[in-house]
């Protein structure tokens, strides 16, 4: 007997509910980023998750598969890593016979949950290692190309303030990222939480939740939530609006842009709002789920000029002015 998508989307809810009560035994706070987090991970997206040391960055990720029941592997990014330190590396062996041939050892890439601890304090070179991998699912080592294991999501985190010593992301890096996420610090009230519970040398019990197939099926649930085509057509009019080069561009981005979003922001936007309806047992996208997700997926795709800065525009201010400003659609309402 199918179960008719009302009652699917329902348990969904309740799943996530369930996921976010596991990780808040151990994370205290940051409910946008665990909302952000969990979005992406429910349509095949990766973050990038910005934040000063301490902020627990590391330990949600490594909480969350242990919530969600996938392999997790973490990966220390420094100055001297290779490619083949990430990829994995054909090894010569000689068998009883004497004959030689290769043999591929798989690297840390061949996981669920990626955990790239400070990708910015590599070279480009390794850094790119990643880029096959979080677009095709795949990799190529030598004359063979892999699959990596499915689901797959990278979760790169960056420290914002130490830049000694580190390589900023390149564009077209930063843009196979569904969302920049900012890990803000903790109330005072949160912060006392954090104190209480971290120095009593307890260690909370978690729970799995998911497994890999459920994530899976979950994914294609997430894909099946409507869109209408006034949200589409909202989507399209911001991240143009980002653009300022574009006719539809307001005055501001024209003054502090210097270049705006590709068409991945727009199916971004599209994806997160998907998965922020379904979340919360809805069957379509509201256009509030959209202008939740446009930040997250807008801040790393939007490039503010001197003139911004001189101002003491950031980023993140543009994106708010383009929300007020971009007017969204005239749904029409059905006559009954």
């Amino acid at each position: 007997m199918s179960r008719n998508l009302g009652d699917v989307l329902q348990e969904f809810r309740q799943h996530r509910m369930v996921m976010q009560q596991e990780l808040q035994k151990v994370i205290i706070g940051q409910d946008l980023v665990i909302e952000q987090i969990f979005a992406a991970i429910f349509t095949r997206g990766h973050c990038l998750l910005e934040g000063v040391p301490g902020l627990a960055k590391t330990l949600m990720v490594s909480t969350l598969s242990k919530i969600l029941d996938l392999e997790f592997k973490r990966i220390q990014f420094t100055p001297d890593l290779m490619p083949s330190d990430i990829t994995g590396t054909n090894v010569l062996e000689e068998d009883d016979n004497g004959r030689r041939n290769f043999r591929f050892v798989e690297g840390p890439i061949f996981t669920n949950i990626l955990l790239a601890d400070e990708i910015n304090r590599t070279p480009p070179k390794t850094q790119a290692a990643l880029l096959q991998a979080m677009q095709e699912r795949e990799i190529s080592v030598g004359q063979t190309t892999y699959d990596l294991p499915q689901p797959f999501f990278t979760i790169a985190t960056q420290n914002p303030i130490e830049q000694e010593g580190t390589y900023p992301l390149p564009e077209a890096q930063l843009d196979r990222f569904m969302f920049n996420i900012k890990v803000d610090y903790p109330s005072r009230d949160e912060e006392e939480r954090i104190l209480a519970n971290t120095t009593r040398g307890e260690t909370p019990e978690i729970s799995k939740v998911l497994s890999g197939k459920a994530i899976l099926n979950l994914q294609k649930l997430v894909g099946s939530v409507a869109v209408s085509e006034y949200l589409i057509k909202y989507a399209a009019s911001l991240v143009r609006a980002t653009r300022p080069r574009d006719e539809s561009a307001p005055e501001f981005v024209r003054e502090l842009v210097d270049w705006g979003a590709g068409p991945r922001a727009g199916q971004f936007l599209i994806q997160g709002g998907k998965a922020l309806a379904a979340m919360d047992g809805r069957f379509s996208v509201a256009v509030e789920d959209v202008q939740k997700v446009a930040t997250p997926v807008l801040r790393h795709r939007v490039s503010t000029n001197f003139q911004a800065q001189a101002e003491g525009m950031t980023t993140e201010d543009v994106i708010d002015r383009l929300i007020k400003e971009i007017p969204t659609p005239e749904i029409p309402k059905f006559a009954g």
